[in-house]
């Protein structure tokens, strides 16, 4: 048992994928910042003009998209790096581990 955590701590794989969570992290903090900008304008458009502005509908889906991205990487539920290690809205290509 030793034996098998020692070689699991020496993998290069497991300490790369521990690097890219926290990078994901990070950036999934900025996205949160970003979504919450998004709901503000959403609501000033709203208010302003009656309906969801279009352009920012769009951006906020996209955003939506790339967290559930960055959370199924950082929950281990695929080995596909977010944006910007892959194309930008890849949700359909992600290929998800088989439990």
């Amino acid at each position: 048992m030793d034996e098998q955590i020692n070689y699991n701590l020496t993998l290069a794989s497991t300490w790369k994928r521990i690097f890219f969570m926290l990078v994901f992290a990070a950036i999934g903090s900025l996205v949160r910042i970003m979504i919450w900008g998004v709901i503000l304008l959403q609501v000033g458009s709203t208010l302003l003009t009656g309906k969801a502005n279009p352009n920012i509908l769009s951006f906020g889906q996209n955003l939506s998209s790339y967290t559930y991205q960055i959370l199924l990487f950082m929950t281990f539920n695929t080995e596909t790096l977010p944006f910007p290690f892959s194309a930008w809205n890849s949700s359909t290509e992600i290929e998800l581990i088989s439990k």
